[in-house]
């Protein structure tokens, strides 16, 4: 009977050994359900989709639902106009089914080809969104 339990524990510890091997805590598997650039957010719902607009509005939102987090995590916006990154910005996701977004100020100097990248806290894209301000 010892060398029976024994051997459970020693099976035990490797199998922890390996699970903390491949990744440690088991690995969230967040999904952007939905994304979308909005002129604006009307009780935590997009007014609108955004794919080309005029310079001259004022801001511009990401919208961004996440499904599958099991713990508190986060995930990055990152703008870019014409290729180049403009801002970066860290939003928590707290909860299996979140709803967030970041919101950038426009003028009629940002014109041209924008792009915003939905990444997870690793860096990896999870979403990637264009539109154009004319």
């Amino acid at each position: 009977m010892k060398r029976s339990l024994g051997m459970l524990k020693k099976g035990l510890g490797l199998a922890l050994g390996m699970f903390l091997l491949a990744g440690g805590v088991l690995a969230q598997s967040l999904e952007v359900v939905e994304a979308v650039i909005t002129t604006d957010i009307i009780d935590r719902v997009p007014a609108d989709a955004v794919e080309s607009y005029s310079a001259n509005v004022e801001q511009l939102h990401c919208f961004t639902r996440v499904l599958g987090a099991t713990e508190e995590t986060a995930i990055v916006h990152v703008w870019f106009h014409e290729g180049t990154e403009v801002t970066r910005m860290t939003l928590p996701v707290r909860s299996s089914n979140w709803r967030t977004w970041s919101t950038k100020t426009m003028s009629p100097e940002t014109a041209g080809n924008w792009r915003v990248e939905v990444r997870d806290e690793q860096g990896e894209i999870l979403k990637q969104l264009s539109f154009s301000l004319f």
